[in-house]
């Protein structure tokens, strides 16, 4: 299991690089137990991995959900190669170790070692890992929008890591672009133009003063609303014609997004009214429903009895865990690592919490499934 991470974390799986690499590691670890997988690749690069284990199918199946690709490793110097899979002083350092490799070896190791030892299974184990939850969740949906050979789904495990504590909701994302545009001129008659940094300005302060209606969760709490990212003009002697801002808004299963949109183009409408040469347009960029388990059905309390707990929990940040709900399925998600290290320099996992999931693992197996 230990050498199946490193080769993991050694496939860089970035957008820039895609997941076929990895896809390929795993179909290989797969064939070594005899379990039938097959990779769906598009794009060159992009790709997902399927596998089954039938079974007798007198009882539904459990989905294990993971994701192939991670984010870069940034600017900053890490201790060891971002790509390296180093294991050192019982960790394995790397991009992607904890957010999600870790859990994809984990799962992989788990349904091996089941297959291994012969256990008569009564409903099917289903795995995927998937292209894109970073940027774009395209893998989750291109599985979703093609499953109609899956049989009846108990439920599904997601191997994020969440440090073994049981998450069964969390916020959903909404990323949103807003553009201004201008009139470019020559930076020494500016008068001639109209600035659309400027005109960013207003609807920047319109942005800082608005309040997204909402009801709090009574575990999510309300939404959040951040400008992230800004780019405008092109050079220092020539007034910009376009200025673009990012925002991320994470909400919660009140919530509308096609309402927030309209808000926001109400606000931009009104800056419009007052300033004719503001032209603020809205589009969207990525969008992610919340996700709400009930912590009561029947899977999450067999789910809670096979880890040895009776507690459940909300996170804020989001997975493709609601693609994966529209199967009609509970999900939950589960998994090794600690979530304050994702997307960090010298990202880590302890090699012990990988085995400690797999066992997991295999535990929930058998439980549903033998």
């Amino acid at each position: 299991m230990k050498e199946l991470l490193k080769k993991l974390v050694q496939a860089d799986t970035t957008v820039q690089k895609g997941e076929l690499a990895a896809a390929q590691v795993i179909l290989d670890e797969f064939g070594r137990y005899g379990i039938e997988a097959r990779i769906d690749s598009w794009d060159r690069t992009r790709a997902n991995i399927v596998a089954r284990v039938k079974s007798a199918a007198s009882r539904a199946a459990v989905l294990f959900a993971c994701h192939l690709d991670v984010v870069g490793p940034g600017e900053a110097s890490w201790r060891y190669p971002p790509f390296g899979g180093i294991e050192s002083g019982g960790r394995i350092y790397g991009r992607g170790s904890a957010d999600m490799k870790g859990g994809i070896a984990a799962a992989v190791t788990a349904i091996g070692q089941v297959v291994e030892a012969g256990a008569k299974l009564q409903g099917d184990i289903i795995f995927v890992a998937a292209a894109g939850e970073e940027t774009d969740s395209c893998g989750a949906k291109r599985f979703a929008c093609d499953c109609s050979w899956l049989p009846k789904l108990a439920g599904v495990v997601i191997t994020e890591p969440t440090d073994f504590e049981v998450v069964t909701s969390h916020r959903g994302m909404l990323w949103l672009e807003v553009t201004t545009k201008g009139k470019a001129a020559h930076s020494s008659a500016p008068q001639l133009g109209i600035n659309a940094i400027i005109l960013m300005k207003d609807v920047l302060d319109a942005l800082e003063s608005y309040r997204i209606p909402c009801q709090p969760h009574k575990l999510l709490g309300g939404c959040s609303m951040s400008v992230n990212t800004i780019s405008g003009g092109k050079a220092m002697n020539v007034v910009p014609d376009k200025c673009t801002v990012g925002i991320d808004i994470r909400t919660v299963p009140s919530q509308n997004h096609r309402e927030i949109i309209s808000d926001l183009e109400k606000i931009f409408g009104e800056l419009k009214s007052k300033n004719p040469q503001s032209d603020a347009q809205v589009s969207v960029i990525r969008e992610v429903g919340p996700l709400e388990t009930d912590s009561n059905c029947d899977f999450v309390k067999g789910f809670c009895s096979a880890v040895g707990t009776n507690r459940t929990k909300a996170v804020g940040f989001t997975t493709d865990g609601p693609f994966f709900a529209s199967l009609g399925a509970p999900v939950v998600i589960f998994g090794p690592g600690d979530p304050e290290v994702c997307h960090k320099v010298d990202e880590h996992i302890e090699i012990s919490d990988v085995e400690k999931a797999a066992e997991h693992y295999k535990h929930i197996i058998l439980k549903f499934l033998a």
